[in-house]
């Protein structure tokens, strides 16, 4: 049976789709290549006709989910640095993994990845902290990221991953407060 044009790589962004915020919600030792690929509608055999490995589903879902938060929170042309704050140091965002940042996400499981995955996290950390710059300073020249910025990302991913952790609606509200108001 022939497939119409197209229909391979529509599937296989379907497959990215689901894994990016299943990886997101559920860890990366959280998601079985055989539970996703039930989802997608697809036999696990059926894996292999989309990518070579796990590796490469895992660094490439890295990499889709980090250009959904940049284009959806992150995005230069969207907002100010107060709009940035504001989607990224949301409660929507410390209930909703699935549909966040990756680096907040799964940055603390990326060391014990294989190199493919450790520099796709990497890829996507270095996004982050571009993005952040960009808001802060958007006149910049050159590569150098400002220390400002620098702060206010890792202030940023912190501010979720502690307000996910603390299992207390009020203590996270505060949290996610406190770094936006600088």
């Amino acid at each position: 049976m022939r497939y119409p044009e197209g229909h391979k790589e529509a599937v296989r962004a379907n497959i990215l789709e689901r894994a990016a915020r299943a990886f997101r919600r559920d860890g990366l030792s959280g998601v079985s290549i055989p539970g996703l690929m039930k989802a997608a509608g697809l036999t696990h055999g059926g894996f292999y006709g989309y990518f070579d490995n796990r590796d490469e589903l895992v660094a490439q879902a890295v990499m889709l989910a980090a250009q959904q938060t940049a284009a959806r929170v992150l995005s230069e042309d969207a907002v100010d640095r107060n709009g940035m704050l504001a989607g990224y140091l949301s409660e929507e965002h410390v209930a909703h993994p699935e549909f966040g940042c990756v680096v907040a996400a799964l940055g603390s499981e990326a060391p014990k990845q294989s190199p493919p995955v450790r520099r796709a996290f990497a890829e996507a950390a270095r996004g982050l902290l571009r993005a952040v710059d960009k808001q802060l300073r958007p006149e910049r020249r050159g590569n150098a990221l400002g220390d400002e910025s620098l702060r206010l990302a890792a202030q940023m991913v912190g501010a979720i991953v502690l307000a996910r952790l603390v299992d207390d609606t009020e203590l996270a509200r505060r949290l996610l407060a406190a770094v936006r108001k600088g």
